[in-house]
């Protein structure tokens, strides 16, 4: 996982953004901390991830929830 701050923040500001990479396929993404993020606006909530797992892209987020609907959903 990568878990970075954005360029130009100060050592002493907390910054909110953020770039990640997906820990299904490896794609770089942004996140906001502050709510204003994309999965804030995704309907799906899956169970936090375990064993080292982290935040995916928008693609898998969508690809598990499927998933994990169709596991539940019999």
């Amino acid at each position: 996982m990568t878990n970075r701050t954005e360029p130009g923040s100060l050592p002493s500001e907390v910054s909110l953004s953020r770039r990640l990479t997906c820990s299904a396929c490896g794609t770089e993404f942004g996140c906001d901390l502050s709510g204003n993020c994309w999965c804030a606006e995704e309907p799906a909530r899956l169970p936090m991830p375990t064993a080292g797992g982290d935040c995916l892209c928008r693609d898998c987020l969508r690809k598990a929830a499927a998933k994990y609907a169709q596991a539940t959903s019999t």
